[in-house]
């Protein structure tokens, strides 16, 4: 962590499904709010992008688990689809966030990386406060993961394992 409003949250989940279907669940940014609406509240593109993705922009209302809303916008900065892609986060939240997906045999690893600084000036004052709390951010996160597991509808996920680092 390098400042008190700075967070760098990385979560992995192992999957039993395949890494196309895992893929197209997570790439899929604008549906998040049909199984995820613990966190994503609303997902607009705003931009496209180019075929392999990069470029694409989204405008995001989420939440925590503290009662807050986060105003931002993610750009696709890199892709290499379905093994990687990055996002660039500007907003409320400013920072980084990569999917690393891997195939093992007939499992998914999927880990998240996302290292953010709070830009909202009211989440900033309070960051060193909420910065403990974060550790319950894992109960959204877990959520999401069996969530996204009953939404692929071609390829049933199961979920082997969830980790929070």
């Amino acid at each position: 962590m390098a400042g008190s409003d700075h967070y760098h949250l990385v979560s992995e989940w192992r999957l039993e499904a395949d890494i196309e279907a895992v893929a197209a669940v997570l790439a899929t940014p604008e549906r998040f709010p049909e199984w995820w609406p613990e966190v994503y509240l609303a997902v607009d593109e705003l931009d496209r992008g180019r075929p392999d993705g990069v470029g694409r922009r989204l405008r995001l209302l989420t939440r925590g688990f503290l009662p807050y809303r986060l105003r931002w916008v993610a750009t696709v900065v890199e892709s290499d689809r379905p093994h990687r892609w990055a996002v660039a986060a500007t907003g409320d939240l400013v920072g980084r966030g990569e999917w690393r997906l891997t195939q093992e045999g007939a499992e998914t690893v999927a880990r998240y990386d996302w290292s953010v600084a709070a830009a909202k000036p009211s989440l900033r004052r309070l960051s060193p406060l909420l910065a403990p709390l974060f550790a319950l951010h894992e109960g959204s996160v877990v959520k999401g993961v069996f969530a996204c597991c009953s939404f692929c509808p071609t390829s049933p996920m199961t979920l082997i394992h969830s980790s929070f680092f």
